[in-house]
């Protein structure tokens, strides 16, 4: 099948781009922090409290699909931190891709306050958290999504991460020990 490329999802602080960064270095592959793609409209949108619509994410999704798109057609593995909140958004960022591997990092509205009221240098408000939970549709079996509880240890989550891929994404271990 190929190298995995797997897109790191979930709500607003839920650490997309803590597990993205250490599940790409152990994959020993790239890694695209999806927020640095957001158009300065959906950034300033987001800084003033304003929930993207579907039409706001439309550009920043396509761009994302696009480096997965790539990924693929080169037989590479890739990383990406992506909220992905709707099955309709991680259809897009599959594609026509076999290889692609979700990775859903859960967590309930209170621990997800928690860290975003203590984070710093992000555009994204702890305002929008309720509208992020709104959108969210949870990935279901279907998917080749992995879920796990935010309140593992990031270098927990990775390593059943790479177990996950290692086991071509095998449905028996997607939701041991993860659920939050």
């Amino acid at each position: 099948m190929g190298p995995p490329i797997v897109v790191v999802m979930g709500v607003c602080g839920c650490g997309k781009s803590s597990v993205g960064r250490g599940l790409a270095q152990a994959l020993g592959c790239a890694f695209i922090e999806g927020d640095a793609h957001h158009p300065e409209a959906n950034i300033a949108k987001m800084s003033a409290g304003v929930p993207l619509t579907d039409a706001d994410r439309e550009g920043w999704l396509a761009v994302l699909a696009g480096f997965i798109a790539d990924a693929d057609r080169r037989s590479e593995a890739l990383v990406v931190a992506c909220s992905a909140l709707k099955r309709r958004y991680r259809d897009q960022l599959r594609g026509d891709s076999a290889r692609v591997r979700f990775l859903h990092l859960d967590g309930t509205k209170a621990v997800i306050a928690d860290r975003m009221a203590a984070r710093t240098a992000h555009f994204m408000p702890t305002a929008l958290i309720d509208s992020q939970f709104a959108d969210l549709e949870a990935p279901g079996p279907e998917e080749n999504a992995l879920t796990r509880s935010i309140l593992l240890p990031v270098d927990q989550i990775v390593a059943d991460a790479c177990g996950y891929l290692t086991n071509n994404g095998k449905a028996a271990t997607a939701t041991a020990g993860g659920n939050a």
